[in-house]
C-alpha cells in the first residue's frame, strides 16, 4: 500500500465558516474589484464592498421571507453573477443550499429538492418554473418559491429593507466549521444521486491551503477568470469561493456559444475549464486552418509545441532548429490562438476528466499552463493538482496541502483530509460504505511516480474479457475521443470474446470536416456515419489508441452511432463524464449485435 500525504500550510479554524472569507476580503481590500458584470460590449466592476452589501440585502430578504437558519433552500440557475451572489446570500442568512443541475429532468428535481428536505426554492426562468411545476405537488415541504426572471432578488431586497443589520451579523456567525455548507448531489452516473455533505471547513479550510499552493497563479498583476462551467458542480462552486478569498476579479458567461466573444472582451488571466474544452480549442483551430488550407502548416506547429514543452518539462536541450521553428510559429500560429482566448491566459485549471498528455504539452507549447488536477463532489473537488513550479503534463499532481492520498492493494485511490465530506445526506449505508477508517474510497485506479498522482481508471468500470484480460476503458477512449469528428466513445466487451466500441460524431466539428475531405456539409449523422471518409478517419483513432495498449486490449471492432449523447439525452452527466450504465443499457442491442456475427474483426465497421 503507498500512502503520502501534504502538511497544512494555514492552520484549521473550527470557528471560521465560508462568510468569513467574504467579510475578510471586504475587510482587507475593500475597494477590490471581485466581478465584471456584462455592460453591452463592456464589463462594469463591483468591488468587495460593493458585493457585499448586496449580499447583505439579499441575506435580508431571505429573512424576512421566512428562511431559517439550518433551511434547505434549493437553486436552479445558470452560471450568473447571481449565482454566487444568492450562494453567499443565503451563508450570510444561515441557510443552506441544495444546487441542481439547470439540465436536472423533473424526476431528478424532485428527487433532490425531497431528499434534500429543501423548504424553499429559486430557479431563473419560464423554462426552469415549467419543470418544477410537473412535480411541485410531490414537494409537500416547498413553501417558498422565487423566480429570478420575474423580478425575485429585487423583490427580496426590497421585502427585507426592515430587517436590522445586526440580525444578519448574527446569523452569519452562526455556523461554525463542522456545521453543514450546502448538500451537492452527485451526477448519478451510476444510481439515484446521493446528497454529499460539505462543511464549511471543507471550503475555508481547502480554500485557504489551496491559495498558498497556488500563490502564483492568484496573486499575478491583474488575476482574473471567466466562470462558464457550471457553478451547480462542485469543481466551479469551489473555485468561486476560492476567487473571492483569492480577491480575483471574475466574469461569468452562461452560453459556451458566447465564449470566445467572451474570453475577447474580459481577457481572462486564468481558465477554469473541463478538458472537453481544451479538445475544443484545439479541434477547430485545426478544422479552420484545414478549411483554409493550411492544415499542414497547423499540424506542424502543433507538433513543434508539444515537443518544445515536453524538452521544457523534462529539462532536455532545446536546439537551435527546434528554437527557431518554435519562435516562429509563436508568430504564425501560437499568437493567433492565445488571441482567441483573450490574449492573458497564463495558467488554465483543468478537471473532471483526464486532459491527455498531447493536449497538456501542446496548450504548454502556446505559454499556457494546464494545471491538471483531480477530485471528486465528495473531495470538495481538488485532492490533487499540478503546481506551478513543477507541472507534470499526464499526472494530476501532488496532493493539496492538509490531504493525504493512498493507494490500496488493487490500486484505488482513497483520500482523508480536510476535503473530505462528512457523509451522504440521510444515506448511512451508503456513507459506510464509502469509507475505509477515515479514507475516502473513490472507486478511482491511479499509480503514483515520485509523489504525483495518475489516473488510469474507474475501478467499476473495469472490463473483464472472456479471456480474463482486465481492461481500464479511459486508457483507450481518452485519445479516440480527442479526434475532432468524434463526440463520445464507450468501449466495451465485459466477458466478451474481444473490445469493440461504440462511437458518436460531433455535430459541431463534423460539418467543416465532411467539406474540407470531399464531403457534403450538410450530411446527417447517420448519412455521416455511412461515408468511407468517416469510418476511415475513426478507424485511424481507434488505431492510434491501439499503439497505446496490448493487442488483447485493444479495439478489434466499432459501430458509429447515428445519434448524439448529451446531457438532455440523459448520457452524459452535467460535467460531461459518460453515464456509461446508462448507455450500456440503452444501447444493448448494438452492443449484441457486435457480438452476435461471427467475422474477422479486424477493423470491421458496424454502422448504426
Amino acid at each position: 500500500m503507498i500512502e503520502f500525504s501534504a502538511d497544512l500550510v494555514v492552520p484549521t479554524d473550527p470557528n471560521r465558516n465560508i462568510a468569513d472569507l467574504l467579510a475578510d476580503r471586504v475587510r482587507d481590500t475593500p475597494d477590490r474589484v471581485l466581478f465584471g458584470l456584462p455592460d453591452g460590449d463592456r464589463w462594469r466592476d463591483k468591488t468587495a464592498r460593493e458585493f457585499e452589501s448586496e449580499v447583505i440585502a439579499l441575506a435580508k430578504g431571505f429573512v424576512a421571507a421566512g428562511v431559517r437558519p439550518g433551511d434547505k433552500v434549493g437553486f436552479l440557475a445558470r452560471t450568473t453573477y447571481e449565482w454566487t451572489l444568492v450562494d453567499f446570500a443565503l451563508h450570510y442568512a444561515g441557510a443552506v443550499m441544495v444546487p441542481v443541475y439547470e439540465t436536472s429532468s423533473p424526476d431528478q428535481i424532485q428527487w433532490i429538492l425531497s431528499d434534500s428536505g429543501a423548504v424553499a426554492l429559486m430557479v431563473e426562468t419560464a423554462a426552469h418554473d415549467e419543470r418544477i411545476a410537473e412535480v411541485r405537488d410531490q414537494l409537500p415541504l416547498l413553501g417558498l418559491y422565487w423566480r429570478m426572471d420575474e423580478g425575485a432578488l429585487d423583490d427580496l431586497v426590497a421585502q427585507g429593507a426592515e430587517v436590522d443589520d445586526d440580525e444578519i451579523d448574527r446569523r452569519r456567525h452562526l455556523a461554525r466549521g463542522d456545521d453543514v455548507a450546502t448538500i451537492i448531489y452527485t451526477s448519478g452516473s451510476t444510481g439515484r444521486p446521493k446528497g454529499c455533505v460539505l462543511t464549511h471547513s471543507n471550503f475555508v479550510d481547502l480554500a485557504q491551503n489551496a491559495y498558498v499552493s497556488l500563490s502564483e497563479v492568484m496573486d499575478q498583476p491583474g488575476a482574473s477568470t471567466v466562470l462558464f462551467i457550471t457553478t451547480a458542480h462542485v469543481f466551479a462552486r469551489f473555485m468561486s469561493v476560492l476567487y473571492i478569498h483569492a480577491g480575483i476579479r471574475t466574469g461569468h458567461e452562461p452560453n459556451t456559444k458566447n465564449l470566445v466573444k467572451t474570453l475577447g472582451s474580459f481577457k481572462p488571466t486564468i481558465l477554469l475549464a473541463v478538458p472537453r474544452v481544451f479538445e475544443k480549442v484545439y479541434n477547430s483551430a485545426e478544422q479552420k486552418t484545414e478549411a483554409e488550407g493550411k492544415g499542414g502548416i497547423f499540424r506542424r506547429a502543433a507538433k513543434v509545441a508539444i515537443e518544445h514543452a515536453r524538452r521544457e518539462q523534462e529539462g532536455e536541450r532545446i536546439g537551435p532548429v527546434l528554437a527557431f521553428q518554435f519562435k516562429l510559429f509563436d508568430k504564425l500560429v501560437y499568437g493567433k490562438l492565445r488571441d482567441l482566448m483573450g490574449g492573458r491566459v497564463t495558467y488554465a485549471v483543468s478537471g473532471s476528466a483526464p486532459l491527455g498528455a498531447h493536449l497538456g504539452y501542446f496548450f504548454r507549447g502556446l505559454g499556457i499552463k494546464i494545471l491538471e488536477g483531480y477530485g471528486l463532489t465528495e473531495t470538495t473537488a481538488p485532492a490533487t493538482v499540478n503546481v506551478p513550479a513543477r507541472i507534470e503534463v499526464g499526472t494530476v499532481g501532488p496532493p493539496l496541502p492538509g490531504v493525504g492520498i493512498r493507494l490500496d492493494d488493487d490500486g484505488e485511490i482513497q483520500v482523508r483530509g480536510i476535503n473530505v465530506f462528512r457523509e451522504y445526506w440521510r444515506n448511512p449505508e451508503a456513507t459506510d460504505a464509502a469509507f475505509d477508517g477515515s479514507w475516502f474510497r473513490t472507486g478511482d485506479i491511479g499509480e503514483v511516480h515520485d509523489g504525483y498522482l495518475s489516473i488510469t481508471g474507474r475501478k467499476k468500470e473495469i472490463i473483464v474479457t472472456a479471456g480474463g484480460k482486465n481492461v481500464a476503458p479511459t486508457m483507450l477512449e481518452d485519445p479516440i475521443r480527442a479526434n475532432p469528428i468524434i463526440g463520445q466513445v464507450v468501449a466495451v466487451g465485459d466477458q466478451k470474446p474481444f473490445i469493440s466500441a461504440l462511437v458518436t460524431l460531433d455535430p459541431e466539428m463534423l460539418p467543416a470536416w465532411l467539406k474540407t475531405h470531399g464531403e457534403s456539409a450538410d450530411l446527417t449523422l447517420e448519412q455521416a456515419a455511412k461515408t468511407s471518409a468517416v469510418r476511415d478517419e475513426v478507424q485511424k483513432a481507434i488505431d492510434q489508441a491501439n499503439t497505446r495498449v496490448s493487442r488483447a486490449e485493444s479495439i478489434r471492432e466499432f459501430r458509429i452511432l447515428p445519434t448524439e449523447w448529451t446531457e438532455a439525452s440523459g448520457h452524459l452527466t452535467p460535467k460531461l463524464s459518460i453515464k456509461r450504465a446508462v448507455i450500456l443499457a440503452d444501447f444493448a442491442e448494438d452492443i449484441e449485435a457486435i457480438y452476435s456475427t461471427p467475422k474477422d474483426v479486424t477493423s470491421t465497421i458496424a454502422v448504426g
